[in-house]
């Protein structure tokens, strides 16, 4: 399979953007991008999101006992870009607090899923990870849309 077609064709796939969030075994607080994020079960509250087997974040998710999925709003693209790169202190931009969880929450995202870490396993070249949803919240702004290799903003169907 060309996997560069694959990828091509997947990304016509509209996706929101998350920022999952966790406190590795040195009490550091670890982030990434992800837009794999979905939901997976009502009852039990679970779901799922994914993460390349070469993250060099793997091993941190792998041993969290909680995460957060932080869901992106329109207004926090710069975050979503800081959050996809290597660099260090990504958590030195926006507002963060530690959620009920101790996994780092962040202010003014269109939603926030305080999870407890249920299962992982391995699925090709990444790991899927699901999650117990402990708590939630959510406000009113417009979640940030990812599609086509390209933020989009979500508008109304009139």
């Amino acid at each position: 399979m060309d996997t560069t077609a694959l990828r091509s064709a997947l990304g016509r796939f509209a996706t929101g953007v998350t920022i999952v969030s966790c406190v590795d075994a040195r009490g550091e607080r670890v982030g990434l991008t992800a837009n794999s994020f979905q939901s997976l079960s009502l009852s039990p509250p679970l779901v799922l999101w994914s993460l390349r087997r070469i993250s060099p974040s793997l091993a941190a998710f792998q041993q969290a006992r909680h995460f957060a999925v932080n869901v992106l709003g329109e207004a926090q693209v710069d975050l979503s870009r800081r959050f996809a790169t290597r660099r260090d202190a990504k958590f030195d931009e926006g507002l963060w607090a530690p959620g009920a969880t101790g996994a780092p929450v962040l202010s003014g995202c269109a939603a926030v899923f305080e999870c407890e870490a249920h299962s992982h396993q391995t699925a090709g070249d990444h790991e899927l990870f699901i999650g117990r949803v402990l708590s939630m919240s959510e406000a009113p702004v417009p979640p940030l849309v990812f599609q086509g290799g390209h933020y989009h903003l979500l508008g109304e169907i009139l």
